[in-house]
């Protein structure tokens, strides 16, 4: 299957997920969805209390510099090992 046909099944594949993952694995997924959709992080750090703006922020950043496709490859990976315990 091609790396954008598996991605596009793997965000739906997470959208239906019946149990909610972890906070970690969530902005594990946020972080790999945004880089292999966005690339790179852009713009200012949030501030203040949003502090679930922050998390996600930070988490983007993390993987800053890796490819799109790298990314979205870690996105599907991650997908399907949280589909055997969420789905």
């Amino acid at each position: 299957m091609e790396t954008a046909e598996a991605f596009k099944a793997a965000t739906l594949a997470a959208q239906g997920f019946t149990k909610r993952p972890t906070n970690e694995e969530l902005l594990q997924l946020y972080a790999f969805f945004k880089q292999a959709t966005e690339g790179d992080v852009t713009g200012e750090r949030p501030g203040g209390f949003d502090f679930k703006a922050i998390a996600k922020y930070d988490a983007w950043k993390s993987i800053q510099g890796q490819s799109k496709e790298q990314a979205a490859t870690d996105y599907i990976n991650l997908v399907n090992k949280l589909k055997e315990i969420y789905a």
